[in-house]
């Protein structure tokens, strides 16, 4: 039996506003047309996993109480929207963090130890899949894992595509035409 496709996506920058370090639910703002996006994916099979790396833990602006307090808002927030994630993944770890985080490891983007477990954890099809996000790690993620990448231009995505290291399967201004690309691309290929 094959497994669910799935759309690995980053947070900060490409589904909400990205403060820097966001540290506090009352800064959650969705970006625009987020919702949208998120649905029409969901509607056509595409389960919705977040995997990002949280830094902001390791570094001592958040704690990983509060960044769970942060998913269940923006949990919320996207429900409203009618959108459903089937998982968030993060990476609280930097190595150059303050303990017990200071550590390099398997779960830090671009390493795919997030998606893998997503995928053991919900049967996901990562021939199928697809990582979508604004910086250079979320890009090389997917060329980790074998998947097209798709660069937001959102958040970081300017910046990092200004950089000219990484190579994109595709450049979208946002997520919406980010998800008219998977969806134009599936039908034609699975």
């Amino acid at each position: 039996m094959k497994g669910s496709p799935a759309i690995f996506l980053d947070r900060d920058g490409t589904i909400n506003e990205d403060p820097g370090y966001l540290t506090h639910p009352s800064e959650l703002r969705l970006l625009p047309g987020v919702g949208e996006a998120l649905r029409l994916l969901q509607e056509q099979g595409f389960r919705l996993v977040i995997v990002s790396n949280q830094s902001g833990v390791a570094r001592g602006f958040l704690t990983e109480s509060m960044l769970e307090e942060i998913q269940r808002s923006l949990d919320i927030l996207l429900k409203g929207e009618g959108v459903t994630l089937s998982g968030t993944y993060y990476c609280p770890h930097h190595p150059e963090g303050a303990p017990p985080y200071r550590q390099a490891c398997e779960c830090r983007k671009p390493k795919g130890g997030l998606v893998e477990r997503a995928a053991r954890e919900h049967g996901l099809d990562l021939n199928r899949s697809y990582v979508v996000g604004d910086q250079h790690i979320d890009v090389e993620l997917a060329r980790e894992m074998g998947m097209p990448a798709i660069l937001v231009l959102t958040g970081k995505g300017r910046l990092s595509l200004a950089s000219g290291k990484i190579e994109p399967d595709y450049i979208a201004p946002d997520l919406t035409a980010a998800a008219r690309w998977i969806l134009q691309r599936h039908s034609t290929v699975g």
